[in-house]
């Protein structure tokens, strides 16, 4: 009988994984061309700073996620190429109460994720508490509560290696804007359960003379060699280092395995390495799209000499630059196009794994309600002082998935309190909203933006619409070519009247801009409004 029990729960699992990792194909960014090849970028959206791992013939990858909760997204894939984000390793930001409010452009920076005696660990550095790991044995499970292994200001991007004697170390690089110092690497002992470093560390490179800002090293050892890969040269314009020693503390041999080239790729740098099982290699970075983010690349990658050498080497001199188109990972077999979810039609018992609060968030700001198909959302007393939204955790927020694309959502709103709004908008360090506000018993809609944000200017507002009839809505958002928007109004879902003028995205602090929701009242109330969003769908 307990085994029959067993059985079942373990069945109820499987089909609860299915049922939250099922496909979905995006309207507006696919990069499986569907004859073999593929193109770049293969996530047209924000997952910066990747890192994957290979376990059999299953590929994990992961990002950084800042202040953005549930952070440190897992992605995974069959092929390299098309990516099901499945999960998450953390639900909430500690130190709790710190990350209760936003804290742009803190949190988790930079992971490294491998596989050690049948376990999954992710290391990340928080520049303001230092690095932590978090483990599992089923990526697609629970993650263990993170570990803190160094405290330390401004010690970031940390990556593990347990050497074949049994001895751990860890790589990792300086914040110059906590630690006073930067453009180094150091590698310390760690226990061998990688839960604590053993040391204070030894320098294994200074990038200042010719690589400045060496940040995100990523440890292997193949063949004798110890590598570190790690970006240089700065977020926009850098190139890929690959270091290589037979001694963990160096001297290291230095080689630039990509650079941009002859190519429109910027950046391309800071990812992982990571070969088939057939012996292929690919390298994932990112190129860094302004008000889109950090997406991410795939590129051909081939040894040459003790190096890799990633994209394609037009001129032999051992430095690839990117492709944008090429022939798909060779992995035994064929598997259908997925893309990581963008629409969400709010039909389950939670949320989809795109969406992420600005903060740690509260239960009460929004429940999924399936009994109507619908997110309820419900208003959120403002803060004495608040100035605008850059300050207010309750945003919930997703990637944008293309450079162009329409994101449409239907809401139903239930207002109680005199001042109450709710908004569809594109956040960042400027951002633009299209706002319902509850005034005298009556709906009206505006824009609302603010310029630079982050320095507390307070919000503008163009000309009030008229009192709309009715309290169901459909809101629109409009991006076009250069991160241009646009915002529309409807009534029936046909007919859309333009809300305001059209407006430029920009990115947040260290992330490209973000589009979703608030809801929010002023003064102190004892019931919520409420808004049931039906759905939210991107398309072209």
């Amino acid at each position: 009988m307990q085994k029959q029990t067993n059985f079942f729960a373990a069945c109820a699992v499987t089909l609860l994984f299915a049922a939250f990792t099922s496909a979905q194909v995006s309207n507006v960014w696919v990069a499986d061309n569907g004859d073999g090849t593929y193109k770049n970028p293969i996530i047209n959206a924000d997952y910066s700073d990747p890192d994957v791992v290979r376990v059999g013939s299953d590929y994990y990858m992961t990002a950084s996620s800042f202040n953005a909760v549930p952070g440190l997204p897992i992605l995974h894939s069959k092929d390299l190429v098309n990516w099901r984000l499945i999960n998450h390793a953390i639900r909430e930001l500690e130190p709790r109460e710190h990350f209760s409010k936003p804290q742009h452009g803190g949190g988790v920076w930079a992971p490294s994720i491998r596989f050690h005696k049948g376990e999954y660990f992710i290391y990340y550095g928080d520049p303001d508490f230092g690095i932590f790991m978090t483990k599992t044995k089923d990526p697609a499970g629970e993650w263990s509560r993170p570990v803190l292994v160094r405290e330390a200001k401004g010690w970031i991007d940390p990556s593990p290696l347990w050497d074949d004697d049994g001895k751990a170390y860890l790589v990792h690089a300086f914040a110059g804007s906590r630690a006073g110092i930067k453009t180094i690497l150091v590698v310390n002992k760690m226990s061998p359960d990688g839960t604590r470093l053993l040391d204070d560390g030894v320098l294994v490179f200074d990038g200042h003379d010719a690589d400045a800002t060496v940040e995100g090293p990523k440890f292997m050892k193949k063949d004798g060699y110890y590598y570190i890969l790690a970006p240089a040269g700065g977020v926009p314009t850098g190139w890929q280092l690959v270091l290589r020693s037979k001694n963990i503390y160096g001297p290291y041999e230095r080689h630039v395995s990509l650079a941009q080239g002859s190519t429109a790729v910027n950046g391309p740098h800071q990812g992982g390495l990571v070969d088939t099982p057939n012996g292929e290699w690919w390298f994932l970075h990112f190129q860094d799209k302004g008000p889109y983010g950090r997406v991410v690349h795939l590129q051909p990658t081939v040894w040459r000499n003790g190096f890799p050498v990633m994209g394609i080497d037009k001129d032999g001199d051992g430095t690839g630059e990117p492709v944008m188109t090429f022939k798909k990972p060779n992995v035994g077999g064929t598997f259908p196009i997925v893309t990581p979810r963008d629409s969400d039609e709010f039909n389950g018992d939670s949320l989809g794994l795109q969406w992420q609060w600005h903060a740690n968030p509260k239960a009460e700001w929004a429940f999924p309600f399936p009994t109507r198909g619908v997110l309820r959302m419900n208003s959120v007393q403002l803060s004495d002082g608040v100035k605008n939204l850059w300050e207010l955790p309750n945003l919930l927020l997703q990637k944008t998935p293309a450079d162009e694309f329409t994101a449409t959502a239907k809401v139903r709103i239930s207002p109680r309190f005199e001042g109450e709004r709710f908004g569809l908008v594109v956040m960042g360090i400027d951002y633009s909203a299209l706002v319902l506000t509850n005034s005298g018993g009556k709906i009206y809609a505006s824009q609302t933006s603010a310029k630079e944000a982050d320095k507390g200017n307070a919000e503008s507002e163009t000309l009030r619409s008229p009192a709309v009839d009715g309290n169901e809505f459909y809101l629109r958002l409009e991006i076009t070519k250069g991160a241009v928007g646009r915002f529309r109004l409807s009534t029936d879902g046909k007919n859309f009247s333009a809300i305001g003028t059209p407006f430029t995205a920009r990115e947040g602090r260290w992330i490209g801009a973000k589009i979703g929701f608030f809801f929010t009242h002023p003064g102190k109330f004892n019931d919520a409004g409420t808004v049931d969003i039906d759905w939210f769908r991107i398309e072209k």
